[in-house]
């Protein structure tokens, strides 16, 4: 199994793009294949091959195709169908990016869902070659970089954003570190502003937004941990969370289980994978 990540560098590019990753199943590899997908306030490109199948399934709604998609802000977690060797090359997005980028046919938010909509003529005006990609990302890592750099330039330097775009980036720099009704005030705006703004650019609240980033920081700390080293009621107070009970009601909600029965089945792509950290390079 191949897998890297690497985080956007050029200002430009990372205006509008966190970071870039790979990952390569092969036939031998014993993994999981069925992993979840926790949720996530931000939108990903998959670049994969034009005649791959891939899979998702949320809750009772099923979104299938082959090749190239776009898996969008999701707020529920996501199956993924891992059965079969696959490539993806994807693209991650910062929360609330495609509200300032211009893509075809494409309706602002799109949430919980996985679509190719608008991606033939993106790709088309980009002068992407997704076999040419996929091939580098096995090899070369920077250079894979370096072409995907090369190819969103001349999509992503002439891009303004208006002042809810500005406003939503301001809080979601402060988001993980603030007290969310204390956000307008730091921000010199009032706290309905902040909230209609936020949500027109993102499709989200301000809390889902919060609540996402804060689950993604706890996977990562319990991927790095094993069974026996888990504490659950540190783990709470390390995390904010006021008691057990209330991390074991915020686990519940966000991927279905209780942090005793995820801790033993580890099934999220973090698990199957690795976390994000393990992956740089």
């Amino acid at each position: 199994m191949i897998q890297w990540l690497q985080q956007a560098e050029n200002p430009t590019i990372a205006r509008f793009i966190e970071c870039y990753w790979f990952i390569e199943k092969d036939q031998a590899a014993g993994s999981e294949p069925f992993p979840q997908l926790n949720p996530d306030p931000c939108p990903h490109l998959m670049l994969s091959p034009s005649k791959q199948f891939y899979g998702y399934q949320s809750k009772d709604v099923v979104y299938e195709g082959r090749g190239s998609h776009w898996i969008f802000p999701h707020s529920e977690t996501f199956t993924l169908d891992h059965s079969k060797p696959f490539q993806h090359l994807g693209i991650k997005f910062h929360a609330g990016a495609l509200y300032s980028l211009v893509i075809p046919e494409y309706s602002h938010p799109s949430l919980n869902s996985v679509s190719c909509l608008g991606l033939s003529h993106l790709k088309a005006s980009l002068k992407m070659d997704e076999t040419m990609l996929l091939k580098l990302a096995q090899t070369d890592s920077q250079g894979c970089v370096e072409q995907l750099d090369s190819l969103l330039m001349p999509w992503l330097v002439g891009i303004e954003q208006d002042k809810h775009s500005e406003l939503s980036q301001k809080a979601l720099l402060l988001l993980d570190s603030s007290n969310i009704a204390d956000l307008g005030e730091r921000l010199f705006c009032s706290q309905r502003t902040l909230e209609r703004s936020f949500a027109r650019v993102t499709g989200l609240s301000l809390k889902q937004v919060q609540s996402m980033n804060k689950l993604e920081a706890l996977l990562e700390y319990l991927y790095q941990r094993g069974v026996a080293e888990l504490d659950w009621v540190d783990i709470a107070y390390r995390f904010g969370f006021s008691d057990q009970p209330h991390l074991i009601r915020h686990l519940k909600k966000q991927i279905g289980l209780t942090p005793q029965r995820y801790a033993e089945q580890r099934g999220l792509t973090i698990d199957v994978y690795g976390g994000v950290a393990a992956n740089k390079r």
